[in-house]
């Protein structure tokens, strides 16, 4: 009698064990946040927006001279601001369109101030291969 009830006794809490037991056979997911750039054909820009995307304003700064101009929906804009303020807190949510041999970007933009609308950023690149002028605004 003692021998079957340890053997019931043991056969419960293995049955309740495997009955606890989470499934493992479950694929995990890897989120990725990184945006796909291979739309951006110029490779100065693709590399451009990538250290804007990154937030990373030294390298971004890099790839332009250092008298670069900033025009925001075609008026005058202090650059070096610009890029102190908004890189790192304000970047593309998606790329829609490129145009213009990979110069000109437009896409979903999201900034911590007036929150998710459509832009563009086009860039200008001087004969030595650094960016001399970016455009940016409001897309339509």
């Amino acid at each position: 009698m003692n021998k079957l009830f340890y053997t019931f006794c043991i056969f419960t809490v293995l049955s309740f064990t495997a009955c606890g037991q989470a499934n493992t056979n479950q694929k995990s997911t890897k989120q990725n946040n990184k945006m796909d750039t291979s739309k951006l054909t110029n490779e100065t820009v693709k590399n451009a927006f990538d250290a804007w995307q990154s937030g990373d304003s030294k390298t971004f700064l890099s790839f332009f001279t250092t008298d670069a101009k900033l025009y925001d929906d075609g008026n005058p804009r202090d650059f070096l601001s610009f890029v102190k303020d908004a890189c790192g807190h304000e970047k593309f949510t998606s790329i829609d369109k490129v145009e213009n041999n990979g110069l000109d970007i437009t896409g979903n933009f999201h900034t911590e101030s007036w929150g998710d609308f459509k832009t563009y950023f086009k860039f200008q690149i001087n004969a030595e291969g650094k960016i001399n002028r970016l455009d940016i605004g409001q897309a339509h």
